[in-house]
């Protein structure tokens, strides 16, 4: 059994913010914009529903892989923002798409998160145990954002993705992926439970998550016995646009194999991802098979790297 992507959507929130909206924090569109690559985001009303992002990604994405909602036996979100403390996000959307019976949680790696959902979606294939999965990311950061934090404020968004892995026998790669963490360095970003805002040293964040990000990809493909030419598209969090430049540099990745669409829609945690595949995809950017190397980081310290293949109708 071998996992690939066969379906891809995404779904923002229709309010887009332009980066004179923090002009009132003494941050300007120049400074922002050398600084994080970002010019745009988009934010979720405060009344606005998580679910209905991720609900419609799924759709479009099991809509372009050919499949039928009753077809899932297993829906994954990655998500730190959940609509509710309990349940989880992922049991609203499989009965919405009509898969109630579905075994659905919510997994919590912080940015890493869909790159650790992609891994248990594609062991759950290769182990027999489904035929297709749906994995998604949403988040709506702006719950967890302090809009006086210059540092944090201008990097945050909100949206949601999902991809639909599917058993494909003549699959252009077999995954692999490295997964790691690092507890100890907890304080470099976090929200703790009485102030519910994130925190970060932004410079420390940097240069862990180049390093990290660079050691995973380069695991992943040593063990795949390819090199950087074998990759299509890589695709990293999309974090910071300095940030996923400096780990192509230091990957060797030449920027047409690079995506990045963090100018758009900033930084959207573990949504980034799949969110950047659907925006690859309607730039042609993806072909109608490949193969694709992804890697992320994010809080706990959480990191994590992947090779897999896609195939889209």
């Amino acid at each position: 059994m071998t996992a690939a992507i066969t379906g891809i959507g995404a779904a923002l929130p229709e309010r887009t913010v332009p980066n004179s909206y923090f002009e009132a924090i003494g941050s300007s569109d120049e400074w922002i914009v050398k600084r994080t690559g970002i010019r745009e985001r988009r934010f979720l009303p405060e009344d606005g529903r998580l679910a209905d992002l991720a609900v419609t990604a799924a759709r479009t994405a099991l809509r372009q892989a050919g499949r039928d909602a009753a077809d899932l036996r297993h829906v994954v979100v990655a998500t730190t923002t959940p609509d509710r403390t309990t349940p989880g996000l992922a049991v609203e959307v499989a009965a919405r798409l009509g898969t109630p019976q579905a075994a659905a949680f919510d997994l919590h790696a912080a940015c890493a998160g869909f790159v650790y959902a992609l891994d248990h979606g594609t062991a759950l294939i290769e182990s027999g145990r489904a035929r297709a999965v749906l994995v998604c990311g949403a988040e709506a950061l702006t719950r967890i954002t302090d809009p006086a934090d210059r540092s944090t404020a201008v990097l945050l968004g909100d949206g949601a993705g999902a991809v639909v892995l599917t058993d494909l026998p003549d699959a252009p790669v077999a995954p692999a992926f490295h997964l790691a963490s690092d507890g100890e360095h907890i304080g470099l970003l976090y929200a703790d439970r009485h102030d519910r805002k994130l925190r970060m040293d932004g410079p420390e964040i940097f240069v862990h998550a180049v390093d990290k990000m660079s050691d995973a990809t380069r695991r992943v493909l040593e063990r795949c016995e390819l090199t950087c030419d074998d990759v299509d598209l890589f695709v990293a969090h999309q974090a910071n646009a300095r940030i996923v430049k400096a780990v192509g540099k230091e990957i060797g990745v030449p920027p047409e194999r690079l995506f990045l669409n963090v100018d758009r829609v900033a930084n959207t945690s573990s949504a980034s991802i799949p969110i950047a595949l659907a925006h690859a995809q309607e730039d042609g950017r993806l072909g109608p098979s490949g193969v694709l190397g992804v890697a992320a980081f994010g809080a706990g310290i959480t990191w994590g790297a992947g090779v897999l293949g896609w195939r889209l109708g």
